[in-house]
């Protein structure tokens, strides 16, 4: 059993050499940031030793003194070509910055403990993702990274040999935190011990200057996105609550953020299926690039796939915001791109769709549109005598519904498609995704399409599931002829934005349509949909009563509870599942408004208030 000596047991996520406390860190990510400072004001050591070079300590320390505003290192690169030059930004969220600025605090010697006798040696720095340590800690991050270690080189050996010797003639008397790079802390252990001379030669770096990022560089130049900067400045001071700066928190700030500045310039909402799949599409790019979380490219690439460029580039623009940068300081500001300061960057091109002002104007003589003469004109012409729709939305809704019903049955029969390796016959043809997907077979792979049997009769599109109440107005009405289909449909309350004489705008929440017509009783008091827990299973009900076909189409952002399958089953029909994020937001858009007239006497003038 191991001996009591009444000490208070060493941190799990440090190392511990007589008076050295080792603390690994993957530069420039905020988790380790967070570990370091915490570590720091745990430990309260006179000395805290950074692997940095010595030869940028008067920058750094002077950089460090400057945040919040980040900064920028320059010099000249001694192993590129001629005019090549590096620059090394200064942000809050790197660990070594976080070691210089928390040892200030406590009042600790900062000792820069590589000696820059010589060119840093090439190390991998494929690390674990380290948001894994919110999870797992540190203490099991850093010992499944050291079960595979970096291989060992002679310049290796040199290099943890020049830091061990600059930790060596440290105070012996003070206890001692290591901030050391992840990949370089087994080569500095063992370079500890022994003994180590000074090394021969120290590297000059030409130009050195301290430079002032712009604003507008921050969202390519830094490790960490400026938005998840600025969150962890803010929080820095009250370490105790995590959860603060967590990644998830940070990303969900910037979305909503985006979303306020994209509604406010363009007059569009994000829906809550897109908010879904953002979060979703943004987490499979982390996965693709073996990461737990995303960057801020990955959150513009995921913003432009789901919802449009506009979006995007509000996803960047609040990803890249940080306040305390300004484009006038006391030193020179500079505007530098990413492929300045890192090799294989990536890029995106986004193209903004903004209001072209000539396409507004309108051509010379057009009636403006009509306005109320005095408050309340509109509403005191309603009589409640009778509703009906308006016949030009009648026939772009009708159309989408057929455009629905053809989808349906190529997704159910693509669903039904076979696909075998080709031998006598080419069936329907050659099937060429499977065949490259299997190509180490060197085998071709054919499709045969199974007969779909029936029509597609009902469809059900639900926009929103409406669990705050939100859509009031429950409505049935009956087609006028045999090409319009009977419709239920919950939606906001038309009359309470009027645009017209008696003519109200609403948004639909969800509806359903079926032919033939006029076989439709009140779906919203019919006593046999009650048990549905939302308006629009009460319209899958529907829809699945009143189809005469074997085929439903149902339109969302989820599909229904696995019950209605059953209750399909027992009916004769069968639910064809289509995610509303297939379809094209524009085409969705001209088709969730509708307008509800107050009699049929207002067609008439319908025209002139609807454009």
């Amino acid at each position: 059993m191991p001996e009591e000596t009444g000490l208070p047991l060493p941190d799990a996520g440090s190392l511990r050499r007589g008076n050295f406390v080792y603390c690994p860190v993957v530069p420039g990510r905020l988790e380790f940031a967070f570990e370091v400072r915490r570590s720091i004001l745990r430990e309260r050591p006179g000395v805290v030793a950074v692997e940095l070079p010595v030869t940028l300590e008067a920058p750094w320390t002077r950089a460090a003194a400057r945040l919040p505003e980040i900064s920028l290192i320059f010099y000249q690169d001694e192993q590129g070509g001629e005019g090549d030059a590096v620059y090394v930004p200064i942000e809050p969220a790197d660990p070594f910055t976080e070691a210089i600025r928390t040892a200030g605090e406590i009042g600790a010697q900062v000792v820069f403990c590589d000696p820059d006798a010589a060119p840093r040696p090439h190390l991998l720095d494929s690390y674990p993702d380290p948001y894994a340590v919110r999870h797992i800690g540190l203490a099991k991050y850093v010992e499944a990274y050291r079960v595979y270690p970096q291989e060992r080189s002679p310049e290796l050996a040199r290099h943890a040999a020049g830091i061990a010797w600059k930790l060596q003639g440290t105070d012996p008397l003070e206890k001692v935190l290591v901030v050391v790079s992840l990949n370089l802390l087994d080569p500095v252990l063992d370079a500890m011990e022994e003994p180590q001379e000074q090394p021969s030669s120290r590297l000059r770096k030409e130009s050195l200057e301290l430079l002032n990022p712009h604003p507008e560089s921050l969202g390519e130049i830094l490790a960490e996105y400026p938005a998840l900067q600025w969150r962890y400045e803010n929080f820095r001071g009250l370490m105790t609550d995590a959860d603060q700066v967590d990644r998830c928190h940070a990303q969900l700030a910037v979305f909503r953020e985006a979303e306020h500045e994209y509604e406010a310039n363009t007059g569009e909402r994000i829906a809550h299926w897109q908010r879904r799949l953002l979060a979703r599409y943004s987490r499979n790019l982390a996965l693709a690039a073996n990461e737990l979380s995303a960057g801020i490219y990955d959150l513009t690439v995921a913003a432009r796939a789901i919802v449009d460029d506009n979006y995007a580039w509000e996803v960047w623009e609040a990803a890249s915001r940080y306040p305390p940068q300004r484009s006038v300081s006391d030193l020179p500001t500079v505007k530098i791109s990413g492929d300045e300061v890192w090799i294989n960057t990536r890029r995106i091109r986004l193209r903004r769709r903004l209001a072209n002002p000539k396409q507004k104007l309108r051509p010379h003589g057009l009636k403006k549109r009509k306005k109320e003469s005095t408050p309340g004109e509109w509403a005191s012409q309603l009589n409640g005598e009778g509703i009906c729709s308006y016949p030009p939305e009648d026939m772009v809704i009708e159309d989408y519904g057929r455009f629905l019903k053809k989808k349906g049955k190529s997704v159910l029969s693509e669903e039904r498609t076979r696909v075998e390796p080709f031998t006598t016959s080419i069936l329907d043809g050659i099937d060429m995704r499977e065949t490259i997907r299997r190509w180490y077979e060197r085998r071709i792979y054919v499709r045969q399409f199974q007969k779909v049997h029936g029509e597609v009769g009902a469809v059900v599109v639900i926009f929103d599931e409406d669990r705050d109440n939100r859509y009031t107005y429950l409505t049935t009405w009956l087609g006028e002829n045999q090409n319009e289909s009977d419709m239920a449909f919950y939606s906001t309350f038309p009359f309470d934005h009027l645009v017209g004489p008696g003519i109200g705008r609403a948004e639909y929440g969800g509806f359903l349509m079926t032919l033939p017509p006029r076989r439709m009783y009140d779906v919203w008091q019919d006593p046999d949909y009650q048990f549905a827990e939302s308006k629009s299973e009460r319209l899958l009900l529907a829809g699945l009563d009143y189809s005469i076909e074997r085929h439903v189409v149902y339109v969302a952002a989820r599909p229904p509870r696995s019950i209605f399958k059953t209750i399909a089953g027992r009916m004769g029909r069968t639910i064809i599942y289509i995610p509303i994020g297939q379809l094209s937001p524009l085409s969705l858009k001209k088709i969730r408004v509708v307008h509800v007239l107050d009699g049929y006497d207002k067609r008439e003038i319908a025209k002139d208030y609807l454009w």
